[in-house]
């Protein structure tokens, strides 16, 4: 089951002249028989991205490219240490986009098998959406 919400822009207006702030895009997917959720913003310069499959934020990496280094930069804001999901998500998708990305993943490490399929639904939603991002 697919669901994907309209994205949607906030700006702001200041001195008469318009600023879009962020752009909120969520879209949904069951991936074996679990329902994942994804929340995105786009920021200035970069994203924000949420996936998980109950209302939490228990980790947070950010992820950038680097003009020293082929890999981008990464590192965990909060969380768990020993959880690397969110900070290996971040930087693949900072080399990817070429742009700041910020990740929280929400999801209880099972299998490989599904954080694979949880990537692969990402990058095709990058793919189909390349101006939201």
């Amino acid at each position: 089951m697919l669901y994907r919400l309209k994205p949607k822009k906030m700006s702001e207006t200041q001195n008469g002249e318009v600023f879009e702030a962020i752009t909120v895009y969520n879209f949904s997917e069951k991936i074996l028989e679990q329902s994942i959720h994804f929340h995105v913003m786009k920021l200035s310069g970069g994203f924000f991205l949420w996936v998980g499959s109950s209302p939490v934020l228990s980790n947070l990496a950010v992820s950038m490219s680097s003009k020293y280094d082929s890999m981008p930069l990464s590192t965990l804001v909060m969380g768990d240490p020993s959880n690397t999901a969110a900070n290996s998500l971040a930087q693949r998708l900072a080399k990817k986009t070429k742009k700041q990305v910020y990740v929280s993943y929400s999801l209880p490490m099972t299998d490989n098998n599904f954080s694979l399929l949880v990537e692969k639904r990402i990058k095709k939603e990058l793919e189909l959406l390349p101006e939201h991002f």
